[in-house]
């Protein structure tokens, strides 16, 4: 740039700049792209700017659970303490659960749907959870009434809560109100609760209505032995908004038990090999600069040999 311009490099932008900005592209391009551009932006990929929220919901659904905690375990280090979120679904090494905890000091929204997570483990990690705000177990079929008790005499800020049921799980149980019950005696600060398809009861909504009167969204879907009448709700609780318990479908699909088996991913997508590369224990960020002919053979891995495996993503050119 010439002397005296208006205009700075993007590179000499301070890092926590850098972060913010880079927050808000895609992950896979934050991992393989961003770094590759000049050094300071690797800087600001290996520091905490970028990491402060953390979803990988929508990638580890649909990759094997060891590469799932590799991958985690990386990006938790990388955010330095100041872990604000974290999604990411179907973990199932208890270890991986701790770990979280062990980083939950700073976290407000902690979803961790269709996670193999149990009542014990919900026992020993609950009161590291303690700043959590909103929190979704959903499709967790491993916990019961318990887990959600010990969570709510834990995270007293608790503010919204999914604990969203499978259709084909509950179809044909008897009622079970056991969790309506304890939501009811340990969360009384919800504003936002989620229990689709619950085999729930009238009479414990109604116990959770009156138990939490902050409550402003609730979700019934499929819970089919729940009446509640609309002239009621309106006129008892008027900033309530209940969605269900009537759905025009009643099964949605879930495309998760579909790919369950992770039978179509291939060892060699560009994610697994991210997970690698970029390792926290690996050497310097500095060796690839210093290799051009590497630096090279990576891109065209990266973006030649994804289109091979998977059609592509539709990732941009290299800067």
């Amino acid at each position: 740039m010439t002397e005296g311009s208006d205009f700075r490099h993007w590179d000499e932008l301070i890092p926590d700049a850098l972060g913010l900005i880079f927050s808000k592209l895609p992950l896979q391009e934050i991992l393989t792209v961003i770094p590759r551009v000049c050094k300071s932006w690797a800087k600001a990929v290996l520091g905490p700017y970028c990491w402060q929220e953390i979803d990988i919901e929508e990638w580890s659904s649909r990759c094997q659970p060891d590469n799932v905690d590799r991958m985690l375990q990386m990006l938790v280090n990388r955010s330095g303490g100041s872990l604000r979120k974290l999604c990411v679904t179907g973990l199932h090494n208890s270890n991986i659960f701790s770990f979280i905890a062990d980083h939950a000091g700073s976290l407000q929204t902690l979803r961790l749907p269709r996670s193999n997570i149990s009542d014990a483990l919900v026992e020993q990690i609950a009161g590291r959870l303690s700043a959590v705000t909103f929190l979704d177990l959903s499709y967790c079929d491993k916990i019961s009434a318990s887990s959600l008790e010990s969570i709510g005499k834990n995270c007293k800020a608790l503010v919204g809560i999914c604990r969203n049921l499978h259709p084909l799980h509950t179809a044909g149980m008897p009622l079970l109100d056991d969790e309506a019950y304890a939501i009811a005696a340990t969360m009384p600060k919800l504003e936002h609760l989620e229990m689709a398809y619950h085999p729930l009861s009238t009479k414990s909504v109604m116990t959770i209505l009156s138990s939490c009167p902050n409550l402003e969204f609730l979700d019934l879907r499929g819970c089919w032995d729940v009446r509640l009448e609309d002239k009621f709700v309106a006129e008892k609780f008027p900033k309530l908004r209940v969605l269900g318990p009537l759905v025009r479908d009643y099964y949605e699909r879930n495309e998760w038990d579909e790919c369950s088996d992770y039978s179509y991913i291939s060892d060699d997508l560009a994610w697994d090999f991210s997970a690698d590369y970029f390792d926290d224990d690996a050497e310097s960020y500095d060796d690839p600069w210093d290799d051009e002919d590497r630096l090279e053979g990576l891109e065209l891995r990266f973006y030649e040999g994804i289109d091979e495996v998977g059609g592509g993503f539709g990732w941009p050119p290299s800067p």
